[in-house]
């Protein structure tokens, strides 16, 4: 059984399973940096979507913003799943059960759909 103190270890990628959701392992110090960062830059961006819309700047040039922040959320989702692929699903397609396999090949097409839209 499975508590916020005990928490189970995924057996096929060694992601840890708590009582809500999983948590990665090993993960690249300098992966995880970069992603921190970029999300900062983000955080920054939206901030200054939010100033325009304040300051009624032109729709046109608001909109331009809105792109330029998509796209950089679409970057670090594709940066992570990189990760998840050379990672997780590697490792459990390498290592998993069939159920295990199958359920990772589910949870990719899942996020594959997801991330595409």
């Amino acid at each position: 059984m499975q508590s916020k103190d005990n928490p189970v270890t995924h057996p096929a990628c060694g992601c840890e399973t708590g009582e809500s959701h999983r948590h990665a392992l090993g993960v690249d110090p300098e992966i995880k940096a970069a992603n921190l960062r970029r999300l900062r830059r983000i955080e920054g961006q939206i901030r200054g979507l939010q100033r325009m819309i304040e300051e009624d700047r032109y729709c046109a040039e608001i909109l331009v913003q809105i792109s330029a922040a998509q796209e950089s959320l679409r970057a670090v989702g594709r940066g992570l799943m990189k990760n998840h692929l050379q990672h997780c699903a590697a490792t459990t397609f390498r290592e998993g059960s069939r159920e295990e396999a199958d359920a990772m090949a589910a949870e990719l097409l899942d996020l594959i759909y997801k991330h595409s839209r």
